[in-house]
């Protein structure tokens, strides 16, 4: 069969892996390059060329399955790392890390200040409380009413939760007590954030991730069309037509939207009532990354470290 694949990220590339060796695939990128979220930087320092991810960067043995076999399949080499947390707020300056006493204590004044022992305490309850919400799926508060509901801090939500959610999530901080808060809770609880022991073991890949980027679309480079948009996927009583902008529409057996759900509906010239109401109900915002080498415009905990800046 002859197959389209809309996106060249983590999704449409897995697509196109399985795909390639029976069916005749052609996967449409819009931007230039290919890899989606995978985006790995060489930057120059100090005479040595460092590959850094500004996208994907992490993964761990929990949550990750299907891509540790991916890798495996691939031949590509993983290496245990540390993810830490940070919080430097400039509202209040406050600072503290996750790793150990020292981190979370690097500000010794906090040792003997209440409000960061009543964060401390709140941290702790919620991790405790918020297991309970896994077994009411059904659930529909939102984060900010289970919290206002339980009675948690402004410690705890401001100099806390908040920011992590944040830093996670690239998210703006008024958003984040919107989420719902089940949705935020087994999140939390997939990626071993509501224990203190017994977490998942974090691993990069070697060379940065642009590594199995590469090795997996060796067998299938050719068949990638990068600064491609597709503008238009027209279903057709045999298959469906494809267009790209500034070309003539293609017609193809199946095709696989491999990109966001606001982009796949922008696509669809003839979307049925429930894509539209599907798909259009996810909203995303954009959001800016600076990569640099300036180690004063960080706080002073330590390296390997998620920070929440605010």
């Amino acid at each position: 069969m002859k197959i389209a694949i809309v996106g060249s990220g983590i999704a449409g590339l897995t697509c196109a892996h399985g795909l390639h060796r029976e069916h005749e695939i052609t996967v449409f990128e819009a931007d230039d390059r290919v890899g989606g979220h995978t985006n790995t930087v060489v930057v120059e320092e100090a005479g040595r060329r460092i590959p850094v991810d500004t996208g994907f960067i992490v993964f761990n043995d929990r949550t990750y399955p299907n891509f540790i076999r991916l890798l495996e399949q691939l031949g590509v080499r993983s290496r245990p790392t540390d993810m830490g947390f940070g919080v430097r707020l400039e509202r209040n300056g406050l600072e503290y890390g996750s790793t150990g006493l020292n981190m979370l204590f690097a500000q010794r004044r906090n040792a003997l200040r209440p409000s960061f022992h009543r964060m401390l305490r709140d941290v702790l309850r919620f991790h405790r409380e918020a297991q309970a919400l896994l077994a009411h799926p059904e659930e529909k508060a939102t984060l900010g009413e289970f919290l206002a509901e339980r009675g948690y801090g402004s410690e705890f939500v401001d100099d806390h939760l908040v920011p992590m959610a944040s830093a996670i999530w690239s998210a703006e901080p008024p958003r984040i007590l919107d989420f719902p808060a089940v949705s935020f809770v087994r999140f939390y609880a997939q990626h071993g954030l509501l224990q203190r022991s017994g977490g998942p073991v974090w691993q990069t890949v070697e060379g940065g991730s642009r590594r199995y980027v590469e090795v997996l679309t060796r067998p299938f480079r050719d068949r990638i069309r990068t600064a491609s948009p597709v503008v238009g996927v027209r279903r057709e009583r045999r298959g469906v037509r494809i267009r790209v902008r500034g070309r003539e529409p293609e017609a193809f057996d199946h095709v696989v939207l491999a990109c966001h759900s606001d982009q796949a509906l922008a696509m669809l010239e003839d979307p049925s009532p429930a894509e539209e109401r599907i798909l259009g109900d996810i909203r995303y915002q954009p959001n800016e990354a600076v990569l640099h080498t300036d180690v004063t415009l960080l706080p002073g905990l330590a390296a390997g470290t998620l920070y929440a800046v605010g």
